[in-house]
């Protein structure tokens, strides 16, 4: 696989479409995606919110990421992140995988808590999802298309015959992509 090295941030990971169409990208080789086991353990206790029958269903669909991105996993160095700033700790430990994974990009929704000059000072960058699926949809129209029409199948199939592909994109919040591909 080529193309940047992307840290996912729990955030983006969870919701379903979202994640959905950033792992598409991954999977149809336009990026190398990046996690730590943190990361995929915040993306756990954000459905278990929802109560467990939706922690064991996010269980059991980060399995299946492990098993379908077997070298996305970054091991993060114990006392990385202790260097480290950015104005919430709580996201310190995003960066520290970014670094470990010698990451291009965080793939975030939380602009205001990684300020692009600290993660400059890093050799870091940042972009949400919908500008960063929208400049892979430019430059791999095919590719980005046939990752948005499986994704709107499975959503057919799961929840509502009747979605359209710009009305789900929409919903997931990577409006400019549903405007570009619907």
């Amino acid at each position: 696989m080529t193309g940047p090295r992307v840290v996912i941030d729990a955030c983006v990971l969870y919701p379903t479409v979202m994640r959905e169409m950033v792992l598409g990208a991954a999977g149809a080789g336009l990026f190398r995606a990046r996690w730590s086991a943190r990361l995929l353990e915040e993306w756990a206790r954000a459905a278990a919110r929802h109560g467990p029958a939706q922690e064991a269903q996010a269980r059991g669909e980060i399995a299946l990421v492990r098993s379908r991105f077997p070298d996305a996993e970054i091991p993060v160095p114990e006392g990385l992140a202790r260097r480290l700033w950015l104005p919430d700790p709580a996201d310190i430990h995003v960066l520290a995988a970014a670094i470990a994974g010698s990451a291009d990009l965080i793939l975030t929704l939380n602009a205001k808590d990684f300020p692009r000059q600290v993660l400059a000072e890093e050799g870091v960058a940042r972009d949400d999802p919908d500008h960063f699926l929208l400049e892979l949809c430019e430059a791999n129209p095919d590719e980005m298309q046939a990752v948005a029409e499986a994704v709107l199948a499975e959503a057919q199939r799961l929840s509502d015959p009747n979605w359209t592909l710009r009305a789900l994109l929409k919903k997931a919040r990577l409006p400019r992509l549903a405007k570009r591909l619907g």
